[in-house]
């Protein structure tokens, strides 16, 4: 499913949660929606969804998605365990209401999840560990097979075992059903091998939007001894060093010609890749402590 979003703005009276943003998003890709608390993140996913009337354009695959059934119900949106479904509802139900909703429900895919996750069908959903209230949002995400399937922080309440299983179980799957999935997190190095593309947005506005491995290319790690590195990086935007005895490793961001790289290899420097949330946090650092 193909996603454009035109000059949208969503505004809480007198806050803009999202400001003027636009992009498009190709689609049968995994994408990763990366944002401090407060950026616009989910203000954004609900727009896409339909779930606000847009100030701008927001169509998937050309038609407009609010107020319009037909979309929407091609299009799940699982924000975060509170939000995974009525607590009253035993998890059975969960299910019975998802295969109801969505005609590309999977049932049989669902049961396996649950049992994987280890969810028992017969529970109350409010009488479930967090852990579970965020796995079963993420069956209903997975199991709904949706051309856009929207995951806002919801898989944060699992333990690491559980989220690992997940991220296997998100690839498998995707891999087998090609669909849009955008993942809203703020554990990014855990989840960016999956990231095809990623959107940065802070402030409600839209910083960068890449292919995961060319902005991981902006980024190198420099290291040597502490004079080499300090003399190579100068002049040089460095994102943060550490240092242990007389050997340096300083993170600096922006690409590097040929005359650098000849010169790092003269210095005895080593050159290697830096961390995506690295990246995601210099692009996001506020200016004189505003952002």
């Amino acid at each position: 499913m193909r996603v454009d979003v035109q000059g949208l703005t969503v505004r809480y009276g007198d806050v803009t949660a999202v400001d003027d943003m636009s992009f498009s998003l190709q689609g049968n890709k995994i994408y990763g929606l990366l944002g401090r608390n407060g950026s616009g993140k989910t203000s954004l996913m609900s727009a896409l969804a339909g779930y606000r009337r847009p100030v701008g354009s927001v169509r998937l695959d050309g038609a407009p998605v609010f107020e319009n059934a037909a979309a929407m119900r091609q299009v799940c949106l699982v924000r975060h365990s509170a939000d995974a479904a009525d607590r009253s509802d035993k998890v059975s139900h969960v299910l019975e209401y998802g295969a109801a909703w969505r005609d590309t429900w999977d049932n049989g895919y669902a049961l396996e999840l649950a049992e994987l996750f280890g969810i028992p069908l017969g529970t109350k959903v409010g009488e479930l560990s967090l852990g579970r209230r965020s796995a079963l949002g993420v069956v209903i995400g997975l199991a709904s097979r949706s051309p856009l399937t929207m995951l806002d922080e919801s898989h944060l309440g699992m333990d690491t075992p559980t989220r690992y299983a997940f991220y296997d179980t998100l690839l498998h799957d995707f891999m087998k059903h090609p669909r849009t999935i955008i993942i809203s997190t703020h554990l990014i190095e855990e989840l960016s091998s999956l990231l095809e593309e990623v959107l940065i947005i802070d402030a409600g506005r839209l910083v960068l939007q890449e292919e995961a491995d060319v902005l991981r290319s902006r980024g190198t790690e420099v290291t040597g001894n502490t004079p080499d590195v300090d003399e190579f990086t100068a002049g040089l935007t460095v994102l943060g060093s550490r240092s242990l005895g007389r050997t340096k490793a300083a993170m600096v961001y922006g690409a590097l010609d040929d005359d650098q790289l000849v010169r790092a290899r003269r210095l005895g420097l080593e050159l290697g890749p830096i961390a995506l949330q690295d990246l995601f946090v210099h692009l996001t650092e506020p200016v004189g402590g505003k952002r």
